[in-house]
């Protein structure tokens, strides 16, 4: 099956990113001055506003921070999805989806559960990161 959603374009600020995911890795920039992480990704540290920044491979480790049951359809995904916050190990928190072993219900699903990444990809291009329970 052919993926239709939307699809990100790739920026100079969020290249490393996409590339890292194309890679089945979770790529987050550091500030190389006060040494935090962040995401999403942009020119300036958001903590200090530092311009030295440096991309770093992330844990793929998750917890859930918040998340909804979208049951209507929208194009690119089959419905009944999740639509999560989650909070990344290393700090930063990112939207993303979660994938659950057949439809998502309230009950498999407890806010700070742990989750890790998993990589969709869903064009020659573009890998999207999306996040499961984990073991």
């Amino acid at each position: 099956m052919t993926y239709d959603g939307a699809l990100p374009r790739p920026t100079p600020e969020t290249r490393a990113f996409w590339d890292g995911t194309k890679a089945h890795r979770l790529m987050l920039p550091w500030c190389e001055a006060c040494g935090q992480p962040h995401f999403y990704p942009r020119a300036i540290c958001p903590h200090c506003l530092s311009d030295r920044l440096d991309w770093r491979q992330a844990s793929g480790r998750a917890t859930l921070y918040s998340y909804v049951i979208n049951h209507r359809p929208a194009k690119g995904f089959e419905a009944p999805y999740v639509i999560a916050a989650v909070t990344l190990d290393e700090g930063p928190r990112m939207l993303t989806n979660i994938e659950t072993d057949g439809p998502p219900e309230p009950d498999a699903l407890r806010l700070d559960m742990a989750l890790e990444v998993v990589f969709a990809d869903v064009t020659d291009e573009i890998t999207l990161p999306r996040f499961r329970p984990a073991p």
